[in-house]
């Protein structure tokens, strides 16, 4: 696992984009902070920029260097939250331009699942985690459902749970908006 890492985030830091296990379903994956790298995973996806896609980290912590002001209930959110959670925070900042919302916001996930938790704090920024498809297209359930079309235009594959066949779920999203209103968004 260590070396695949070593790797993905070698591929991730000259500005590549990866195919990896999250702790949801698998995920397309490049340096969120670089402009060029997410521009080419909006163009794997055939879908256009307008549509933000979310970021992995590895800890809370790392939610206040990518969000202006996070609201108090965020960390309740998080702290309570018993599968994975995607939380669309306003005043992103940090990031590349292209992957945030036409309203200046951002999905952030903070992961549990042992590889791109490990992946996020060796790489040390927000990676992007969109589902490995077409948009439009059914989002894969395990690696063996994702099409050729995206396995040969990624840069590197992880070969870490390739063999699962278990279907895997997209993370809830809610929406925290001004004032602490919670939207949930997809349970």
């Amino acid at each position: 696992m260590n070396e695949e890492i070593t790797e993905a985030c070698r591929i991730m830091n000259q500005g590549g984009i990866i195919l990896y296990p999250t702790d949801t379903i698998w995920g397309i994956g490049c340096d969120a902070t670089n402009e060029e790298a997410v521009r080419r995973v909006y163009n794997l996806k055939q879908r256009t920029d307008s549509k933000a896609m979310l970021v992995l980290v590895d800890s809370p912590v790392k939610v206040d260097f990518y969000v202006r002001d996070v609201p108090a209930v965020a960390w309740d959110l998080i702290e309570v939250a018993d599968k994975p959670l995607t939380i669309i925070y306003s005043g992103a900042r940090n990031l590349a331009p292209n992957l945030l919302a036409a309203d200046g916001s951002i999905g952030i996930r903070v992961t549990g699942e042992a590889f791109s938790r490990q992946l996020c704090r060796q790489f040390r920024k927000a990676i992007v985690s969109t589902s490995a498809n077409v948009s439009g297209a059914p989002s894969p359930r395990n690696f063996h459902e994702i099409s050729q079309e995206i396995k040969n235009a990624v840069d590197y594959i992880v070969n870490y749970r390739q063999d699962e066949t278990k279907a895997s779920q997209p993370s809830g999203i809610i929406k925290l908006d001004t004032g602490g209103v919670v939207i949930i968004i997809r349970q």
